[in-house]
């Protein structure tokens, strides 16, 4: 018979190195808004699956996908402006 071993050890050795870096933490709230207009729009299409949209369902669809959009725009030109050297724009 052989012994049962826990693999606590092994898995909680590395614990300090599981945890987000202030960079990827930094990453993750400019990425935020993005996340949180696709989550509005996930609700939106939730809404929807057991029924036939309404027209309010469908302008709040309509809505959340334009919230996302334009939330993934404002990311991108965030990330484009400060990586462009000399301050080009």
């Amino acid at each position: 018979m052989s012994d049962i071993v826990t693999y606590q050890d092994a898995a909680t050795a590395f614990a300090d190195f599981i945890e987000p870096t202030p960079a990827e933490l930094d990453a993750i709230e400019q990425e935020m808004p993005v996340i949180l207009a696709d989550v509005d729009l996930l609700d939106a299409h939730i809404v929807t699956l057991d029924r036939t949209p309404t027209e309010l369902d469908e302008r709040r669809i309509r809505r959340a996908r334009r919230r996302a959009l334009a939330a993934r725009v404002a990311l991108v030109n965030r990330a484009a402006g400060t990586s462009l050297p000399g301050g080009a724009a």
